[in-house]
């Protein structure tokens, strides 16, 4: 199985030591949304992005220095909640060559990175409306290559199964028509005033102990899903439909 997460926002950029980082596959297409990024002023990046001033110019300086900057391991770099969940810094060598092979992070920028994929600080989400000769956003940009790179992985592992643990914004971008995978999108609840409800907070974070649970585990076999535990999560068969596993806790812990 293949499985797919979102990046974050929050970096931590600081050195990964013994780890031996790897080339994106789309790092010349970075380059040249990095080149039109750089197109953009304070003001520009601004409305782009809907960030802060500070923000903007913080990340105009990152585009202008695209190139030339430290990188680092993507499935490192990336500190938000899906990576509080997934622990990257944790995995065992064996871990993180199966993580290599079979975790992917949907990126605006860089398109589709394996765990140990050099990146260099940015921010570019993939709802951004950035403009470029493919067309007004990058969804429009990155067309069908996303899906089609996902479909030559998963050939490469013999599989026609992938784990959406996406958002919606990321997995968007991947082009239903020309993915050739059955796709299973796990979710994940919790149990509030008598009913189930998705709480984005700790939905992130379960997105990505569900991809560690695939790689610790080496799941191959989609009916081993329905056994992530973490958490306090347990599958919840009523509430569950073909491809939706649906999980769910009492309650929500730190």
């Amino acid at each position: 199985m293949l499985v797919v997460v979102s990046p974050a926002k929050k970096l931590d950029m600081t050195p990964a030591e013994g780890i031996t980082p790897t080339q994106p596959a789309f790092r010349a297409e970075a380059e040249d949304l990095a080149q039109v990024a750089r197109g953009l002023d304070t003001k520009g990046l601004q409305d782009l992005m809907k960030i802060s001033e500070s923000l903007a110019r913080l990340n105009m300086d990152r585009f202008a220095a695209f190139g030339t900057m430290d990188a680092k391991p993507a499935a490192l770099a990336f500190a938000g909640d899906t990576y509080q969940g997934l622990e990257a810094g944790s995995l065992d060598p064996d871990e993180m060559a199966f993580a290599q092979d079979h975790l992917r992070i949907l990126s605006g920028l860089y398109g589709v990175l394996r765990p140990l994929d050099a990146i260099e600080p940015y921010r570019l989400e993939m709802g951004s409306r950035l403009a470029t000769s493919r067309g007004r956003t990058l969804y429009d940009y990155w067309g069908d290559r996303i899906a089609r790179a996902l479909n030559a992985q998963a050939a490469e592992l013999g599989s026609d199964v992938l784990v959406n643990c996406a958002s919606q914004e990321y997995f968007g971008a991947v082009d239903q028509a020309a993915l050739g995978l059955r796709v299973i999108t796990p979710v994940f609840m919790e149990e509030r005033g008598g009913a189930p409800k998705i709480v984005s907070f700790y939905a992130k974070r379960a997105r990505g102990a569900m991809a560690r649970f695939i790689i610790h585990n080496r799941l191959v076999d989609p009916e081993a899903l329905t056994d992530f535990d973490t958490g306090g999560y347990a599958h919840a068969p009523d509430l569950s439909a073909t491809d939706r596993p649906v999980f769910l806790r009492d309650q929500p812990t730190a």
